[in-house]
């Protein structure tokens, strides 16, 4: 049973933009906003990518291939996790999961779990 829920995805044209939103199931323990929290994508053929981080502070780190364009943030009072997505390309098609740190820790420890079940994100040339 999924413990994150993802929205927000949807087909958008080369050079647009999408908001991804990641929150907890009804039934989750997970708190989005006292854990470090973690995107990945993975796209058709391809292994699973992390994409970008964020730590119980605030602070954010992201891959190269994102970096710029790629936004990480979240609502405390929501404990909502959101992903907006800037200037995509075609590469950036690809199903997109929000993860919480595997340890449960404030800090990003590099090791996540994957509880979301994803959600599509489609770049149309």
């Amino acid at each position: 049973q999924a413990q994150l829920v993802e929205s927000g995805g949807g087909p958008v044209q080369v050079g647009g933009s999408l908001k991804l939103s990641c929150s907890a199931a009804e039934s989750s323990s997970v708190v989005i906003s006292t854990y470090c929290m973690g995107w990945f994508r993975q796209r058709p053929g391809r292994e699973r990518d992390w994409v970008a981080s964020i730590d119980y502070e605030g602070r954010t780190t992201y891959a190269n291939a994102v970096k710029g364009r790629f936004t990480n943030s979240k609502n405390s009072l929501k404990d909502t996790l959101y992903l907006q997505m800037n200037r995509l390309q075609p590469q950036d098609g690809a199903v997109y999961n929000c993860e919480e740190d595997a340890h449960g820790s404030k800090w990003c420890t590099g090791d996540y779990d994957d509880w979301g079940q994803g959600i599509q994100g489609s770049v149309i040339s």
